[in-house]
């Protein structure tokens, strides 16, 4: 059986990279784009089981990118990262089955925990 498949988005480089030593520890396939566009090809072309993203980014939000997850990977769970959770309107997170709104700076053992039971039910 193979290892659950974790994308995660983030267009900062130092925040992908941090979050990628962070998460390769753990078992999973962790497969990184620092685009939205490079997120929506991976989406397109891989096996993703969730998708861990940040909210802001330049040309499309985080929101647009779980919202084309939704539609290409329907099964995949769906995370958002922001450094302003608060100005996430919580019904869109609901509308989008966000399961896990993620405040940066993140705590990694709290993000590890709830990658470990969402990617527990994949």
């Amino acid at each position: 059986m193979n290892p659950p498949t974790l994308l995660v988005v983030d267009d900062e480089a130092r925040i992908l990279s941090a979050l990628q030593r962070s998460l390769r520890r753990e078992g999973w396939r962790v497969l990184t784009a620092g685009t939205p566009d490079e997120a929506l090809r991976l989406l397109r072309e891989e096996p993703i089981d969730a998708v861990l993203s940040d909210h802001k980014m330049p040309r499309i939000s985080g929101l647009e990118v779980l919202d084309a997850a939704a539609r290409l990977r329907p099964a995949a769970a769906r995370l958002l990262i922001s450094g302003w959770p608060d100005e996430i309107p919580p019904e869109r997170l609901a509308a989008l089955g966000v399961v896990a709104l993620i405040p940066k700076p993140w705590d990694d053992a709290d993000l590890k925990r709830i990658l470990r039971e969402v990617l527990a039910k994949a």
